[in-house]
């Protein structure tokens, strides 16, 4: 659900690993383009997961050069271009250090079509877009010295002054993604790795001397980051010390004094679980809460936990809610194929199930009458996700 957003994490050497992180054969069920873009375009969790992250921004302390905001894999764009607006209206003239990281070409090309406007509304931004692993990318720099050296470094600044103008520029970018954004399997877990690493900053040549003191110089980059968003970083039944030492840490790691990570994870017990149930008795993907996961991460920060606050929320405050797209006339009377099609698509999407027992599912009817059941009952379908974070202590 990552809305492509979920990622796997980093590995010790140049190839990522099991994106469940337990091994060979682990399923790579994000690189599921199909079900990723039916289910982004047809369930608004982008929507309210940017909602949740723009309340972030009112608790936040931005000290000069820049505010600094880091994406723990940007998707095809639409959260963090809904939070650079939200950044924009809060901060009309402070200059903005926006890091997406994303192994995804694919995503890199839906996520930079967005930004055109956002250079024209906001010139005062530095935007970075990074295959590198959470253990690298919010400083910008690969660990290994193999991969240091083949770092694929490009620095693009705008000319012009409209978004038409950008936009022109932008899209003259993919060949350079296309030869430097190559991706490699591992053989023994089948997860995705960089090729070779890469980090492409952009900005407005106009402001280059406003943003001198904001824009990254290879090999010297800070993280310090004001905001961290990661939405949905890790496959749900990854195991927790995975999520916790892998993805998260490091994540906590990159704050800044006052810096903020919020972490939102799908949280079951919603009509989508009650279809994955409906075929598959007992189905429960949400393997860790959100208690469970801060536990690890204060585990895995040893004595450094102390510099940290770790912030469950109520129940009433975490959780929140987001639903497919429907109209009340496709629910009440006769449903649809195609409605069921996409109902069915976002619950096994949200569950992450694997197409080895999807293709058993699909040998029969069943699965579209159990879809069918659940939106009658509820008039719709919609999820629970949970938002829960970090922040870290102010230095004096």
């Amino acid at each position: 659900m990552a809305t492509s957003n979920a990622r796997r994490a980093e590995p010790a050497t140049t190839t990522a690993p099991a994106a469940s992180g337990n091994g060979a054969g682990s399923f790579r069920f994000y690189d599921n383009r199909q079900k990723y873009l039916m289910f982004v375009n047809t369930c608004t969790e982008k929507w309210a997961v940017a909602e949740r992250v723009e309340r972030e921004l009112q608790s936040i302390h931005p000290k000069p050069p820049a505010i600094r905001v880091f994406d723990a894999g940007v998707g095809d764009g639409t959260v963090l271009t809904r939070v650079m607006r939200s950044m924009h209206l809060r901060y009309p003239t402070l200059p903005f250090y926006v890091v997406a990281k994303e192994i995804s070409l694919e995503d890199v090309r839906l996520t930079l079509d967005k930004m055109p406007d956002r250079f024209f509304e906001h010139p005062a931004t530095v935007l970075v877009i990074t295959n590198l692993y959470y253990r690298e990318a919010p400083w910008l720099n690969p660990q290994s010295v193999t991969a240091a050296t083949t770092l694929n470094w490009h620095e693009v600044a705008l000319t012009g002054t409209t978004a038409r103008e950008f936009e022109k520029q932008v899209t003259g970018l993919q060949p350079l993604l296309a030869g430097n954004w190559g991706t490699v399997v591992n053989k023994a877990t089948g997860a995705l790795g960089y090729e070779r690493p890469a980090v492409l900053v952009l900005y407005r040549e106009d402001h280059r001397f406003l943003l001198n003191s904001v824009i990254p110089r290879r090999g010297s980059t800070r993280a310090d980051y004001d905001l961290v968003i990661a939405s949905q970083p890790y496959r749900l039944r990854a195991p927790l010390e995975f999520k916790a030492s892998r993805v998260l840490a490091p994540l906590a790691r990159a704050l800044g004094p006052d810096g903020r990570l919020l972490i939102v994870q799908s949280h079951g017990d919603d009509p989508g679980q009650e279809i994955l149930q409906g075929v598959w008795p007992g189905e429960n993907p949400f393997a860790h809460d959100r208690h469970q996961i801060l536990k690890a991460i204060r585990d895995e920060l040893g004595a450094a936990a102390r510099s940290y606050n770790f912030n469950a929320n109520p129940e009433d405050r975490a959780l929140f809610r987001h639903q497919m797209h429907t109209l009340p006339a496709e629910i009440e009377g006769a449903i649809g194929t195609s409605t069921l099609l996409a109902a069915w698509n976002a619950a096994v999407y949200v569950g992450q199930i694997e197409d080895a027992r999807l293709e058993k599912a699909l040998s029969s009817g069943a699965y579209l009458d159990t879809t069918r059941e659940v939106l009658r009952r509820h008039g719709g379908l919609w999820f629970w996700d949970e938002a829960f974070g970090i922040s870290r202590r102010r230095s004096f």
